[in-house]
Parts: structure tokens; sequence; C-alpha cells
């Protein structure tokens, strides 16, 4: 199957800078997915207003070549699109701007010279609706409620919703213009709720123009009961499970929910589109546990890629020495192993995990006269603190080892140190290192990884891919995780990633090597040995974070065991354990899920697509 057009809609069609970014990086640079798709389109909303945003919009690593930015700055399309486009802008007061990108040219990994992919150049369409006259909006907003029975005014309160859904039509309009001589065809693909409003308006203007597929990347609805409650994925799962097992959906367990903006958007997307697709085997559950039409869709599984490259035992060594050494620098001790956690400081990334693991773990390294450092990469400060605060915070009292919640004045803005929950949890981190014996933990709650974004004691060779490719152990225990290609990003470069049953990538590794993966190992906080088999969601449900607790405490015991036996103890074992994860990343590479997953989906989406024409 060739296919003429693949338009994603997504809120990262201009700029890369989250999970769905990462994505398409993957699967638009596969040499799978360019052979058999002509011609792909990324649409997405823009905001000119936010300065930010437009310079990362226009650096020059975007690869950004503008066609058209408004009557005066369209060198880029012939005059018919020229004022085709003006005349939307005109008749609705979005803001245009059409062009193309590159995509997979560069990696955040920094991998060694000669294994960086060549990566493609595909066109971008971005809408800004800031200044959306409300007419035709509220005609969209109406069309949504008769034809889906979104409620639009419940949600006109929520920027995200408003954001999408004040683009949509304009952003259909201004896509038929651009792909007027495309073949027919063609597929939407909407990414999560925020591509399901340039879904819905194809839907009402042209029903049978598109093949159109709703692509989870997490079920919406349920994080935010995973993250809330204090049961976390202990409680949910197994009343999920329960819940299934006698036909009952999310709702009858939880209440209602559609006040919530986002499941107010996907509510509609399994009656009304082609074809589903899931990032792992818990998403796919979870889309069925939704109602009785996701129950009946049809829904393919479409795994995230891991990343790949090939590296020496040397180039890792080299990258492990510095970690080694910044561990010296900042706690005068040279450690046998260094451990990391690199991630988004939020509820669903279960950092406490850690230290329940590392706590089990340091008695068993100081049974063996062994020493670790874990280095905790992570902030509530996306964009990080200034270079400057973050040295006089390491001049003054020993920024990163230490942490107070007091501020440093830089150009008269006081920059904080420790902020919201990074307070709670570095006191934990404190509590474990007055305590440990043979191991100590680092919060580094900084953007980047490198002297100059981390102060003077890092090495001054320093660079964020060596927090990859020198990690021994990378820790992801999350409670929620559609995927988790952060967990397994270092695999490829001989470290043991250690992940929860529930983070999606668990089913794509046993798929591609079975259950008895050294690399991979998989804590189940799940499970709860008090609560028998078919005892009722009243009893999952009762599930609090004690009874978690208990249930961490005695896992955490069970990882720690696994990573001890596991670790590599010369360099022998570290050369198995390297050429094991290597050949286990190319099997889940980008290449595979482009060819084996996404096209194959897209060709049974079509082919459902065909049938309801008929």
């Amino acid at each position: 199957m060739n296919i003429d057009l693949v338009v994603h809609a997504t809120h990262e069609a201009g700029v890369k800078f989250g999970g769905i970014g990462a994505v398409l990086s993957g699967l638009l640079s596969t040499a799978a997915y360019n052979r058999r798709v002509a011609r792909t389109i990324l649409v997405g909303p823009l905001d000119t207003s936010s300065p930010a945003e437009m310079e990362r919009l226009t650096a020059a690593r975007n690869q950004l070549e503008i066609r058209y930015y408004g009557p005066h700055n369209a060198a880029g399309v012939s005059d018919e699109v020229r004022d085709a486009l003006a005349r939307i802008e005109q008749e609705t007061g979005v803001t245009l701007l059409y062009g193309t990108r590159g995509f997979g040219g560069r990696t955040p990994n920094t991998p060694p010279p000669g294994t960086r992919p060549l990566g493609a150049r595909h066109e971008v369409l971005l809408v800004d609706g800031g200044h959306a006259y409300p007419g035709p909006v509220d005609g969209f907003k109406d069309a949504l409620y008769r034809r889906f029975g979104i409620q639009s005014d419940r949600y006109q309160d929520h920027p995200e919703y408003s954001q999408h859904v004040q683009i949509a039509d304009a952003a259909y309009r201004a896509l038929e213009v651009i792909a007027e001589d495309a073949g027919p065809d063609r597929f939407l693909i909407a990414h999560e709720f925020m591509g399901l409003p340039l879904c819905y308006s194809a839907m009402l203007r042209d029903q049978g123009k598109y093949a159109t597929v709703f692509y989870g990347h997490e079920v919406a609805t349920v994080r935010p009961i995973v993250e809330m409650h204090p049961g976390h994925d202990t409680m949910f799962y197994a009343v999920m499970a329960q819940a299934q097992a006698e036909g009952r959906y999310l709702e009858e367990i939880f209440g209602d929910q559609s006040g919530f903006f986002k499941h107010g958007l996907i509510r509609p997307a399994a009656a009304h589109c082609d074809n589903l697709f899931a990032v792992g085997d818990s998403v796919v559950q979870e889309m069925r546990f939704l109602g009785p039409s996701w129950q009946q869709a049809n829904i393919d599984l479409v795994y995230n890629g891991v990343p790949s490259y090939s590296i020496t035992l040397q180039g890792k060594q080299r990258a492990r020495d510095k970690l080694r050494q910044y561990c010296t620098n900042l706690l005068g001790f040279c450690p046998d192993h260094v451990f990391t956690h690199v991630t988004r400081f939020i509820p669903s990334k279960g950092l406490w995990r850690d230290l329940r693991v590392m706590e089990h773990l340091d008695a068993q390294l100081a049974a063996e006269s062994k020493s670790a450092v874990l280095y905790v990469l992570s902030t509530l400060i996306p964009a990080g603190r200034p270079a400057e605060a973050i040295r006089r915070m390491e001049r003054n009292y020993g920024w990163p080892v230490h942490h107070t919640q007091s501020t440093v004045s830089i150009d008269g803005q006081e920059v904080p140190d420790l902020v919201s929950h990074e307070i709670p949890f570095y006191q934990a981190v404190e509590q474990y290192n007055r305590t440990a014996r043979a191991s100590q933990i680092v919060f580094v709650n900084q953007f980047g990884w490198s002297r100059d974004r981390c102060g003077e004691r890092m090495p001054d060779e320093m660079e964020f891919g060596d927090i990859r490719r020198g990690s021994d152990l990378e820790f992801g225990q999350s409670v929620y995780e559609p995927f988790g290609i952060a967990q397994l990003e270092p695999l490829c470069y001989c470290a043991l990633c250690v992940i929860s049953n529930v983070c999606g990538c668990v089913g794509f590794v046993r798929r591609a090597a079975g259950q008895d993966v050294p690399n991979v190992i998989v804590a189940d906080y799940t499970q709860d040995p008090s609560r028998p088999a078919g005892s009722g969601i009243q009893a999952a449900l009762s599930i609090d974070q004690a009874r978690r607790d208990q249930i961490e405490i005695a896992q955490a015991r069970s990882v720690a065991a696994q990573i001890a036996a596991n670790l590599p103890q010369d360099e022998r074992e570290a050369a198995v354990l390297l050429a094991q994860g290597y050949a286990l990343s190319q099997k889940m590479s980008w290449q595979v899920v482009a060819q084996e997953y996404l096209l194959p989906g897209l060709q049974r989406a079509g082919a459902r697509h065909r049938q309801a024409q008929v």
C-alpha cells in the first residue's frame, strides 16, 4: 500500500518539545515511513505573541523554511494558494504559517559521531487562533455539539481546549488549499485530544475524504485518576481488571467524567474514527475501559521506538568516568556504580520508588564493599534556572548536594532553588543520605547537564549524552506511563533499565525479546497478595496509601535483589550486557515501529474507511 497523504494533527507540529514530538521525530524520519507515504503535513497551533515560542520555531536547529506567513511573505507558494490562504485569514481572524521543517536529524542524546540519522523534511501548517473571530468559532462549536455531543460551553475557561478548537476549522480549510493536488488515498491522524478538533472538522466538512485515526499516546481520562488517588496504579489497575471482568466501565466506578474537557474531546473518537492506535498494552485496556464504543472498536498497538546507537565498551567507560568524577567532585568518593533517573518532575514518575529500592540496594552494596551514586535529574522549572543563579547556589551552600527553600538575586530577579513538590522530595533524599552506608543520591533540579548549566564542579567536558551513555542503571518506576521512551534510552549503552509493569514499553520488550530480559527489570506494584483473587471492586478501591506503601516496600526488596544480581561485575559481563542491550534496541527501533505497527495500522484504517463509504 502506497499512501498519497498523511496529515498529523498535533500540538508539536512546529517544534518538538515533548513526548509526541519525539514520536514524530522518530517515525517521520524512518525509511519505512518515507518509502510508503508520498506526502506528510503536520498541522497544529502557533502563538505568534510568544517570543520564546517564535525563537524556538525559527531557531536554526529546527530547520524551518517558511513558504507562507501572510500574503506579503508568500514567495514559496503559487499566487492561487497565497490568495486562498489570505482569504481564510481575512474571514476567520487567524494567522497562518506554512512551510517545511526537519525531522530526525538531531537527537537530545548526542550520539557518537557517524551515527546520527539523516532525517527528513515534511510540511507544517501552523495556525494562531489568538484573535480568531467569534462567529466562525461559535459555528464550529455548535456543529461539534450537534454531531458529536461535545459541550463547548462547559470547557470555555480551559485555555488548552480553546486553543485547539479555535483553530480547527480554519486549519482544515487551509489544509485543503495546501493539499488540493494530493492523491485520494488520505489519512488524518489526531495525536491525542489536541488533534481531534481538526479530525472532527474533516468529518463535518468532508466525511469521506480522509481515513481518520485517533492516536492515543495516553488515556487522558485515566491519568488524573491514577495520579490523584493515594493508591495510584496499585489501586487503579486492580479495579480496572475486576470491572472489566464484570463488564463494567470507568464512569460506573469513578463517576461522571464529562466535566473534564479532555474526556469531552476524546469520548466520541471511538465511534467516529476509522481506527484507534495505542502506544502500549495498558493503553489498549484503558481505552476499552472507557465505554461500549471503545470496547467494540478496533485498536491497533503502535508502540513507540527507542534510541539505538552502537557504542564500544571503551566509549561507554569514558562517559561513565565523567559521571564518577562528578561524584568525586561533589561527594568526595568515586563510586563503583552510577545510577540515574532523567525525567519530568510530575507525580506519575514515582520518584519516591527510587528511594525505596535504594534503601534495600544500599545494604547489599555495603555487604559487598561497593558504592554507588544516584543522579536524579528533574525539575519543576522546565526552562531551568539561570546559570549564574546555579553558580551562586553552588558557592553559597554546595548545590546540588545541598538545597534550600531560599532564593538568590540575579539582575534584580529572585531565583528559587527548591520549589513546590521539589521540597518534600529533597527532604526524603536528605533523610536517605544521612543513613545510607554505601550510596548517596544527588538531586539536580536544573535543566541541562553541562558545566555551563550545572556549576563549576561538573567536569568541563560533560555533555547531556554522557548521562545516558555513562549510566549503569536508569530508574523509571512510574505509576502511569503509557509507553516510557526515556526509561529505555540508555538500553543500548549497557545500562539496566528498571521500570514498572504499567509502562507500555514492557509489552514491546517482551514481544522483542521474551519474558526474561536481563537488561530490563520490571517492578510490579499492582499485585496485592493480601487481596484474594476475585474479591471485588470495593476491595480494590479500598487500596490506600498505607496499603500501597506496604506493597511498594516488599516489591522494592525484590527489585533491589534483581539489580544486584544483574549489575555487571567485570568487563566480560559488561560486554555481554552491552551487546544484549544494543540487539534489543535494534528490535525496538523506529524503523521497526513504522514498518510492523504504524503502516499496517493505517492499512486497516483505510480498509475500514473504504468499507464505510460503500
